[in-house]
């Protein structure tokens, strides 16, 4: 089916996934509060990478750096130079835009001239009347301590692969790992985007999960291809997405990150077109070169047994925990009839699931149901942990709620249960019911 934007954002704002930020005082833009239902998928789907790349695996090991990070850091890995976008102003309403995203076939290099012979209408008033294309720098800036001045200027990570690459010289004079070795980081970033929009898709503050993963220049193409292909079977077997809607594109000189000397985008038709879901990078060895650089403190790899000595070079998987949530719910996303009668349902894997569970008595004003529910409901919790109750209207409209909130499996305790030790568990997806007993659930 034809999965509408607007049939996401009405749903995760109706069932707790999401919610604008500071709803109550008019919302910011940019910036989007995580519900109950919201918060418990996404955090499934940050154990699920991080139990496919980091726990499964002897090779990729875990970081966790500080927000906050020296400025040298950024100047060092030019960030502070070319972390930009091209700005441009519409001379009739005002309206700030970025270039590259209200014209089709343009890159982020595209010039004035360029840009206004497109005859690009602009967005909110439509004329193209527009002023001169700036780049505009989309780190945050704060200041540390007391001072504020520009001795004490410090900037929120517009990235988490900084704090990977300033701790790899900690990793390998700690552990000793043996090459090729990667650093996994889950952690929030930060972009003063200048026109968030399309939901969580981009917007100001977002969690990102990245690995840097360190391999000797000879051997990049190879490794290259082997992640590539790890990224497509963890968006497949382990996200569960609708493959038919993803897509890798090979990156364009001119459109690469300034560190790349190769990049693959692996793209996802989302309800607003196709976007980039997840990278693969080949950041040669940029950074930790910058960092010898700047700090003066050696980089180099020094193979054991007293073997070569040489700078690894980098390959990045990285993704953003948004856009993957939004990936998600997407492939999820399904609507059908039951008898007649129009139905939402999410068809989540039950491994993302909210809840696994969803235990109900039939009727709850006889308690002697409700009591039976509460004990089944009480074992499930012990087993699963990820297991809710509902004993809200009739159970009908109970089978609705789960169905759009994608819990694969709702447990009803009926008078049979009391007779003998069975209860009926009706499936999501083929809304099959079926007797089981209790102890095997």
């Amino acid at each position: 089916m034809t999965v509408k934007m607007e049939d996401i954002v009405s749903l995760c704002k109706r069932r707790g996934f999401v919610w604008p930020g500071s709803d109550v005082y008019g919302g910011m833009a940019g910036t989007w509060d995580f519900g109950p239902l919201g918060v418990a998928l996404k955090k499934r789907i940050m154990d699920a990478w991080w139990q496919y790349w980091v726990e499964e695996r002897d090779d990729i090991y875990g970081v966790d750096a500080a927000i906050l990070m020296n400025p040298r850091t950024w100047s060092a890995s030019g960030h502070t130079a070319t972390f930009a976008d091209p700005l441009v102003e519409c001379g009739n309403c005002h309206g700030r835009f970025r270039a590259d995203k209200i014209a089709e076939g343009v890159s982020e290099s595209v010039t004035t001239d360029e840009f206004r012979a497109l005859n690009v209408p602009c967005p909110t008033c439509g004329k193209t009347d527009w002023g001169e294309i700036r780049q505009f720098n989309m780190m945050f800036r704060t200041h540390v301590g007391p001072v504020d001045d520009d001795s004490s200027i410090a900037y929120l990570r517009p990235e988490t692969a900084q704090g990977i690459f300033t701790n790899y010289k900690n990793v390998v004079d700690s552990l000793y790992p043996d090459l090729p070795f990667g650093l996994a980081q889950q952690g929030k970033a930060f972009r003063n985007e200048i026109s968030p929009r399309d939901f969580i898709l981009r917007d100001r503050e977002c969690s990102q999960m990245e690995i840097e993963y360190f391999v000797a220049p000879e051997k990049w193409e190879e490794e290259f291809e082997k992640l590539l292909k790890e990224q497509h079977a963890f968006l497949k077997d382990v996200m569960c997405l609708d493959m038919e809607r993803v897509h890798g594109r090979e990156v364009e000189e001119g459109d690469r990150a300034h560190y790349s000397k190769r990049t693959v985008d692996i793209e996802f038709d989302y309800p607003n077109g196709r976007e980039e879901l997840m990278g693969l990078a080949y950041r040669t060895d940029f950074d930790l070169m910058n960092i010898q650089r700047e700090s003066g403190k050696n980089m180099e790899y020094i193979v054991k047994g007293g073997g070569a000595r040489f700078v690894p070079h980098v390959l990045e998987p990285s993704i953003g925990v948004e856009r993957l949530f939004l990936a998600v719910l997407t492939s999820a996303y399904a609507e059908d009839e039951i008898n007649g009668e129009k139905r939402t349902v999410l068809r989540l894997p039950e491994q993302l699931a909210p809840y696994r569970f969803c235990v109900s008595p039939l009727l709850k004003n006889k308690p002697e149901l409700v009591a039976k529910a509460q004990e089944v409901y009480a074992l499930l919790r012990q087993k699963y942990g990820n297991v809710t109750w509902d004993d809200s209207g009739n159970i009908g409209k109970r089978y609705r709620k789960q169905d759009e909130i994608g819990t694969p499996k709702c447990v009803v305790i009926d008078f049979d249960t009391l007779e003998d030790g069975t209860v009926t568990v009706r499936d999501r997806d083929t809304t099959e019911q079926v007797r089981v007993k209790i102890e095997e659930l």
